[in-house]
């Protein structure tokens, strides 16, 4: 066990908390002049440039683990980081912030899926159990019948976001152990910034930015507000307390943990923006979080997770985005 569980809870717990702000700082800036693909340009390239001293610390030269690792980071940049986070980050402009976190947590029951048709690794009960729990969720949470009523065009960027998540957790749970995570993390952000920029220097993708001020808490304040807050504090401080989190709790206990994240959202979007889903989507949500919940916990129990004499398992980045 690792030795400190209780300081492994705690970082894990704000690396959730930290995450779950993501979508509160973007609404001001998507609702306003900017779209969704700049703001995921502005998080990331920030978070990049200020994880990338650190990430150069914990390589301490070995530039050969980088180039044998070079292609996974990429599609890791692809999928779990310009996929995920523009989906999101669109999502939050047609969805409540916690109803578009919802339906991105899906991903892991994606996960499931994908494990079984192209890996054969039939889920066990429990899990199937999980999947079933979740997808009923997402009936409550769509509220088709409801008055309610979700914007589809919102629901499918979510899903679309569920895919990139899927994406990244297939591709964590694949990384070589050699290959710090805060090296992944940063040059994975780095590669979705530069994707995103180079779609939109082509036009491809619109990168709108305005230097207007946003309302931002029910006040008017500079746009670097909640770009320092995304940046900062959704995107270093989370995965940094995430990365540390997991190296004292294990990746599968973190990344369970994490689910916490979808709870902070909704607080957080209630507190600062007023925005609460329907009593109907707050079943479903909770359907969801013990869908996936059960999911994990199949997961804990299934294989325990490796530990190198003297050193703690190297954690698969187990928190979002």
């Amino acid at each position: 066990m690792r030795e400190r569980p209780g300081v492994g809870l705690g970082l894990a717990l704000l690396s959730a908390l930290t995450f779950a702000t993501s979508g509160t700082f973007a609404r001001p800036l998507i609702t306003g002049d900017w779209s969704a693909e700049a703001v995921v340009v502005a998080r990331v390239g920030i978070a990049a440039l200020v994880l990338a001293v650190p990430a150069l610390l914990a390589l301490r030269g070995r530039w050969d683990v980088l180039r044998r690792n070079a292609g996974t980071v990429v599609v890791f940049g692809l999928l779990g980081v310009a996929l995920a986070q523009a989906c999101f980050f669109n999502a939050v402009r047609y969805l409540p912030v916690g109803v578009a976190l919802l339906l991105e947590y899906l991903g892991i029951v994606l996960v499931v899926g994908w494990m079984w048709l192209v890996h054969g690794q039939r889920p066990r009960a429990l899990t199937v159990a999980g999947s079933v729990t979740a997808l009923c969720g997402l009936v409550f949470v769509l509220d088709l019948t409801g008055a309610s009523r979700l914007d589809p065009v919102g629901v499918l960027w979510g899903l679309g976001a569920g895919v990139g998540l899927a994406g990244y957790f297939v591709i964590a749970g694949h990384v070589d152990d050699r290959l710090p995570s805060v090296v992944m993390a940063s040059g994975g952000m780095a590669v979705g910034a530069l994707v995103l920029l180079l779609l939109g220097a082509i036009g491809v993708l619109p990168l709108r930015a305005g230097l207007a001020d946003v309302s931002f808490a029910g006040h008017r304040m500079s746009w670097l507000v909640p770009i320092a807050g995304l940046s900062l504090i959704a995107a270093v401080v989370a995965y940094l307390t995430g990365i540390a989190g997991a190296r004292l709790l294990g990746a599968r206990l973190s990344s369970f943990v994490g689910l916490t994240e979808v709870m902070f959202a909704v607080l957080i979007a209630w507190l600062v923006l007023n925005e609460l889903p329907s009593v109907v989507q707050l079943v479903g949500g909770a359907l969801i979080v013990a869908g996936v919940a059960l999911v994990r916990v199949d997961e804990l129990g299934a294989t325990p997770e490796p530990e190198r004499p003297g050193h703690p398992a190297e954690p698969a980045l187990a928190t979002e985005r």
